[in-house]
């Protein structure tokens, strides 16, 4: 039986495995938390492809400079294949002895004791995790290490289970994070479907106008000059009007670099674009753990980012902008400080003038967020925005 203090350790590395939504960042989870758990001195984890290689391949206990050194990720033989294909797991004194041992290349880490475990769903393996050399309590001396012996210590029967319930979890950490990855894809490929759509209609509809308007305007250039003028004024309004269309179609559109990059850093790399475009300093910072928000979250908060620093740098001429992101257990808060000019928020509603205040307000309740904007004349503005989540 496991004692208080593991089964704490368990609880700890199994919230963390599913506090992760990106795949990525549950494999590595994955693996550091096997490797701490079990107090060994490195841990890796690969997902198979379908060309006898590995679509994924994460390690713990291996420096980068070590990893760019050892060259390219290994294929599936010897001992990783018996993992993947007879989805056994695999507990060895020491692995150089093993007859499916084929060896490593030169800035390999030497490799004595062995553990690995399949982590599968069902009867699909969804990858091989292994362990190698299990650290000797501080009260034992390992035996003299060579080519052919163990080191004298050696990963136990308990920990075979440990990792074996490690992996059972795992499984289930990996698939949900591989289902929220695909819903994300099919939600936004979906919304983007949708705008497109709505998009060809509105300019359809608008270059036909613009199309008939402009005709009108040739046939009465030469008999009717004051009618073709006021068809050259209706052109300049349905002109203004398609624009407007696509500038909101093209803001309706989740922004590639949330995708390909993730808010943290799509907000550093912007606020470093505005600062250097402006006289204004710009900083960004985070608190917290960052983590991978649900798409809706991620979005709102970096609209709203956006949206506040514009009003910061293009209407309240402000000297300084702090854009702060901080994780916390139950939310997520963005905060976005500045030393503008500042503004009345009532006298601004009262005026028809928003902002974009209403635009902020709209996608935070759309995620069930708390938009909160303080400000007066010549005091600067700060706008939050919490969303929830743990």
């Amino acid at each position: 039986m496991l004692q208080s203090s593991g089964l704490a350790a368990v609880s700890a590395a199994l919230l963390a495995m599913n506090r992760q939504l990106e795949v990525r960042d549950v494999l590595q989870t994955i693996v550091a938390s096997a490797r701490e758990l079990l107090d060994a001195e490195y841990a890796a984890l690969g997902v198979p492809d379908d060309h006898g290689g590995f679509a994924q391949f994460v390690v713990d206990g291996v420096s980068d400079e070590q990893w760019k050194a050892i060259g390219p990720l290994p294929r599936q033989h010897g001992i990783l294949a018996a993992m993947l294909h007879e989805a056994t797991p695999q507990r060895l004194a020491d692995v150089r002895a093993d007859p499916r041992f084929e060896g490593w290349p030169s800035a390999h880490p030497e490799l004595a004791d062995f553990l690995g475990m399949p982590i599968a769903d069902g009867e699909e393996v969804l990858g091989a995790l292994f362990l190698a050399n299990k650290r000797c309590p501080p009260t034992r001396v390992p035996a003299q290490e060579s080519a052919g012996a163990s080191r004298g210590c050696a990963f136990s029967e308990e920990d075979e289970r440990l990792l074996r319930l490690l992996a059972q979890h795992a499984a289930i950490a990996l698939t949900n994070a591989r289902l929220y990855e695909r819903s994300r894809e099919l939600t936004i490929a979906g919304e983007r479907a949708r705008i497109a759509h709505d998009l060809h209609d509105a300019v359809a509809q608008k270059l036909f106008s613009l199309r008939l308007t402009a005709q009108a305007a040739t046939a009465l250039v030469d008999r009717d000059p004051a009618r073709a003028k006021a068809e050259l004024h209706e052109i300049d309004r349905l002109t203004a009007e398609a624009a407007e269309e696509l500038r909101a179609a093209v803001v309706e559109l989740r922004p590639a670099a949330l995708d390909e990059d993730g808010l943290v850093a799509t907000l550093r790399t912007q606020a470093r674009v505005l600062h250097r475009a402006h006289s204004a300093e710009v900083a960004f910072s985070t608190g917290g753990s960052p983590r991978a928000l649900p798409a809706a979250q991620e979005e709102a908060l970096l609209r709203v980012a956006q949206e506040a620093l514009h009003n910061a740098l293009r209407h309240a001429s402000a000297g300084h902008v702090d854009v702060v992101l901080t994780f916390g257990e139950t939310g997520v808060r963005l905060r976005v400080t500045d030393d503008g000019r500042g503004f009345d928020p009532k006298a601004v509603r009262k005026a028809g003038r928003h902002l974009g205040l209403v635009s902020m307000r709209d996608r935070a309740g759309c995620v069930g967020g708390r938009l909160t904007v303080e400000s007066e004349p010549g005091k600067g503005a700060v706008i939050e925005l919490e969303v929830p989540g743990g």
